[in-house]
């Protein structure tokens, strides 16, 4: 979480499905949130190249 600008801020997603299938590669994305309206971790569906199919992203410290 580098960026602040008010009550957004930039987090990272990582994908579940790829963490636990052992292929090779990192599947990441960078997104922003409100700190205000979402104090919780954000969970998004976003299609993983690697895999070739959309799949579950939770946010990483």
């Amino acid at each position: 979480m580098a960026k602040k600008k008010g009550n957004r801020i930039q987090v990272i997603l990582e994908c579940t499905e790829h963490k636990t299938s052992g292929l090779a590669g990192v599947s990441r994305y960078i997104t922003t949130k409100n700190r205000k309206n979402t104090p919780e971790r954000i969970e998004l569906k976003k299609f993983n190249p690697i895999m070739k199919k959309v799949t579950f992203n939770k946010e990483i410290k």
